[in-house]
């Protein structure tokens, strides 16, 4: 009982205390605290002393701090909360179907900290609710879809449940006979690793669904090279000694990681501790990212860039947008078009279809860019009838 105690007391030591008032951070001058609270009026703040001590707060620019730390022009008028509308896809409340193999539950309106650029960040809004609890419906729906192979398991991010939450979710998941992996989208090895340096209960948890042939698949969220410490590498460490598989997936972000060398530091850093680059995505238009935001063109060109420094086994990536009509991949450029192709489609007739658009270096996201004669798919003959009524938003940076 007393070795229960003294371990119990260990993890009260490593647990990093949360911080919801900005205001409280000594770091900042009155100056700035002054406009932050409008700021964190519409887009929450939410951060812990472990990830905010990687800060270096005599450097504006911190990459660090420009994830974590409101910027003004986050209230510019820009963009949806639902960029890529994930309503239409919503089957049931907590859970999405976008495409055939895959479905998403949204298990939690909470996350290890508030990404500053997060596409979902309508959920931590004032009477959102959308994540669902009860998991019961989603279950249901998998149950009657034999098509259905994986589940993304998110929010929010999972890992701030209850490690005896994640049991029951993770239980009833097993029981669906042809439901074979399992992913669980999280940022805490980044946010917070002594989540799992200091519960080897969710250690063992994670080894005992992550088998031969039904594995888990931990979708983590590294955006900076920073973020990998040693505490980050012990808890990945650990994940994978306990037979997950581990891959990063994260956005190109202005002033963090569009650098083409920061990029390649991390792909190669990542590669090294088995945690390989799956997609890099195009920053989508939600609400207050403005700040954010790469154009297309200059994305690819940093992350084409970037892969000359990486090995095959660090640039396996894709570079993808999440677009409302499908997961589209940006396969290249050239002076007067930019090449593109659904990885993903949402209806079937757009299954691998090739997109070939005019250049243009100020766009943003797909419904910036004009089709070249002949690529005009359903998509876009839709966005022209709504452009005709007056309500297309643009989507230069």
């Amino acid at each position: 009982m007393a070795e229960t105690h003294a371990k119990m007391a260990d993890r009260r030591k490593n647990r990093p205390k949360y911080v919801n008032d900005i205001e409280s951070l000594p770091h900042l001058a009155a100056d700035q605290k002054a406009v932050l609270p409008e700021i964190t009026g519409k887009y929450a703040f939410r951060s812990n002393d472990y990830y905010l001590g990687l800060i270096d707060w005599n450097d504006p620019d911190d990459p660090i701090r420009r994830l974590i730390i409101p910027h003004e022009r986050e209230l510019k008028e820009w963009g949806h909360l639902d960029a890529s509308n994930e309503t239409s896809v919503t089957v049931c409340k907590g859970a999405q179907h976008k495409y055939r193999p895959t479905v998403i539950l949204l298990v939690t309106e909470m996350c290890g900290g508030f990404c500053r650029y997060c596409f979902r960040k309508r959920l931590f809004l004032h009477g959102s609710d959308e994540a669902e609890l009860d998991i019961t419906p989603g279950l249901q729906y998998i149950r009657e879809h034999p098509e259905i192979n994986n589940v993304l398991v998110t929010g929010g991010d999972p890992l701030v449940l209850s490690t005896q939450r994640l049991k029951t979710i993770l239980a009833a998941l097993d029981e669906i006979e042809h439901l074979r992996i399992i992913r669980i989208g999280t940022k805490m090895p980044a946010f917070n690793p002594f989540r799992f340096i200091d519960d080897p209960d969710l250690i063992d948890l994670l080894q005992a669904y992550s088998r031969a042939d039904r594995r888990i698949y931990l979708m983590c969220h590294f955006d900076h090279p920073r973020e990998l410490t040693p505490e980050s590498r012990e808890a990945i460490r650990l994940v994978l000694n306990a037979g997950v598989i581990c891959v990063n997936q994260s956005p190109i972000i202005r002033g963090i990681s569009d650098d083409s060398a920061v990029l390649s530091r991390l792909w190669n850093e990542l590669s090294y501790m088995g945690v390989p680059q799956y997609y890099i995505f195009q920053n989508r238009p939600t609400a207050g990212n403005e700040p954010y935001t790469v154009p297309l063109v200059e994305a690819y060109q940093k992350i084409e860039q970037a892969k000359h420094e990486c090995s095959g086994l660090a640039k396996r990536l894709k570079y993808v947008m999440s677009h409302e009509s499908g997961k589209i991949e940006i396969l290249g450029l050239d002076d007067e078009y930019i090449y593109l192709k659904y990885h993903g489609a949402k209806y079937s007739r757009d299954a691998h279809r090739l997109l070939i658009c005019h250049r243009d270096d100020r766009a943003c996201w797909l419904d910036g860019l004009q089709p070249a004669a002949g690529y005009e798919n359903e998509y876009f003959r839709s966005r022209e009838l709504h452009s005709a009524d007056g309500i297309l938003t643009d989507y230069d940076c």
